[in-house]
């Protein structure tokens, strides 16, 4: 169980200027296995509060602890997924994929064990020497996907993984995901601009006011899991209750931003 509280975020301003609020009063509980999908307006604190989660922020108020303990920085228990896959050019897939386990310390053989399990997980069996560079933008990805889970994390942190990614390939992408994290059973917490691919991905969705970030909104999904059982993708979001649910968040997403102007 992860758990927020009251946490707020002040970064220092510039010289004469005062300090800026980027987060007020963050109340959150993330449980095991929930997919917990934040969104708002661009500046509304998304990333600083996932910085807050991964320990490379501290909070200016509040305290955040995982199954009780204070987050006091990064640790092993949180994985990253960056915007940009953020991988080593100069290795290769699998090398790519062990990494963590080998700063860690996990021998060699051990490690390209627990790699390869992920390459078949994640479709890359095929590329397990070649180069990342040699990669499409979405296999990219996934092997940054995949070096995070390697590490077994209590908590996969996703910031924006699949924003560069064409629009055909992000729905793969989206589809990869949800199986990866119903076959892993991880707690996620993913930031994502695209309202359609929060309503799809998450369990439970927060929406975020413009700076200082706060939460306005809290809704609970169901969508991820009727994907899951068997409907397809399009399914899900060409029903009613979808296309419903979309419009009441762009609404508040876009009366946040009138109010801010």
């Amino acid at each position: 169980m992860l758990e927020i509280h009251r946490a707020s975020v002040f970064y220092p301003g510039r010289e004469g200027t005062d300090a800026v609020e980027a987060l007020r009063n963050i109340d959150l509980e993330i449980g095991p296995g929930e997919f917990v999908v934040a969104l708002g307006a661009s500046g509304c604190g998304k990333s600083t509060l996932m910085n807050l989660i991964a320990g490379f922020l501290a909070p200016s108020f509040g305290q955040l602890r995982l199954d009780g303990a204070p987050i006091t920085g990064p640790g092993r228990d949180r994985a990253v997924v960056f915007q940009k896959h953020a991988l080593m050019p100069w290795l290769n897939v699998i090398d790519n994929l062990a990494f963590g386990l080998k700063l860690q310390g996990v021998g060699r053989e051990e490690r390209y064990g627990v790699a390869r399990r992920f390459l078949t997980l994640l479709g890359l069996e095929e590329f397990e020497t070649s180069p990342v560079y040699m990669l499409s933008g979405g296999m990219q990805q996934r092997v940054g996907i995949g070096r995070a889970l390697t590490a077994d994390p209590r908590i996969l942190l996703m910031d924006e993984p699949l924003g560069a990614l064409d629009a055909l390939t992000r729905e793969r992408a989206q589809e990869l995901i949800l199986h990866i994290w119903q076959s892993q059973n991880k707690s996620v917490f993913l930031i994502t601009h695209s309202v359609e691919e929060a309503l799809f991905m998450g369990t439970k969705l927060i929406v975020m006011s413009p700076r200082p970030g706060r939460i306005t909104h809290r809704f609970d999904l169901p969508f991820s899991r009727r994907f899951l059982a068997g409907q397809t993708a399009r399914e899900v979001k060409a029903s009613p209750d979808f296309i419903e649910m979309r419009e009441t968040v762009l609404r508040i997403i876009f009366a946040d931003e009138e109010q801010a102007a």
